[in-house]
């Protein structure tokens, strides 16, 4: 019987040093470092170069500011990585939003190879060569990958089971089904004259669990209205859906 070697994060970066960052820490760190259920690799795109003095960026074709990693310095970087099947992921302000639902799918592989960008970004041509799929971390421009490469690292990592412990607390979370997440309290009872809602402390685990959908439903109105309306599309669908099951049972005299 085959052990199926643990879920591998590879970056490309000019900045190892970077890593591990805050995914040294906490239950994600302790899942590397001591039970070696994810690992991660880096890898120094510099030391690709074959300039003499380490240079791996030009100027961009066509003028303007800045300068841009170079096609064959990154080709070469990638293709020292050996066999490797994984998504393969460029971190970039014009890529395609980071989604949980992109993060289940890549969790499911062997790992992902992260490129992290800089200066004006990475020669177009090696990004269509090697087919990575741009990904943004959100509508603002970071100096560099690095950062953004760690929140979809953490995002995939902590689907890995036995890094967070209880899988449960991963069903209710934000974007799980399209809506955001409950607020949450604890103790004590009362901080600084605001108090834990009354349904949560009434043990009726029916009424609880009606007050929190309610929550996410009014949390996700307000904050995020695109999920909002592809909820109310998908419910909607569910119910013609259902009602087309009805009509056709009834046709056939079930």
């Amino acid at each position: 019987m085959t052990t199926r070697p643990p879920f591998t994060a590879t970056v490309l970066t000019m900045f190892p040093e970077a890593f591990p960052g805050p995914l040294g820490v906490s239950l994600i760190g302790t899942a590397w470092r001591e039970k070696g259920l994810w690992a991660l690799q880096t890898l120094d795109i510099r030391d690709f170069s074959e300039d003499k003095r380490g240079f791996l960026d030009d100027t961009p074709a066509g003028g303007g500011p800045g300068a841009v990693l170079k096609a064959d310095v990154v080709a070469r970087a990638l293709d020292s990585i050996p066999g490797s099947s994984r998504p393969l992921l460029y971190m970039s302000a014009r890529g395609r939003p980071l989604t949980q639902a992109r993060v289940k799918e890549w969790a499911k592989a062997d790992g992902i190879t992260v490129l992290c960008g800089r200066f004006e970004g990475v020669d177009q041509r090696v990004l269509d060569a090697r087919g990575f799929e741009e990904v943004a971390v959100g509508d603002a421009v970071l100096a560099g990958g690095e950062a953004a490469a760690m929140v979809v690292i953490e995002a995939c990592v902590r689907l890995i089971p036995g890094v967070l412990g209880a899988a449960d607390s991963l069903s209710s979370e934000s974007f799980e089904d399209g809506l955001l997440e409950h607020p949450q309290y604890t103790r004590p009872r009362t901080f600084e004259g605001q108090t834990i809602p009354d349904v949560l402390l009434s043990g009726d685990h029916k009424k609880v669990a009606r007050w929190r959908q309610q929550q996410r439903e009014e949390t996700t109105k307000a904050r995020r209205p695109d999920l909002w309306a592809a909820h109310l599309d998908k419910t909607q669908a569910g119910h013609d859906l259902a009602k087309s099951q009805v009509k056709s049972d009834k046709a056939r005299g079930e």
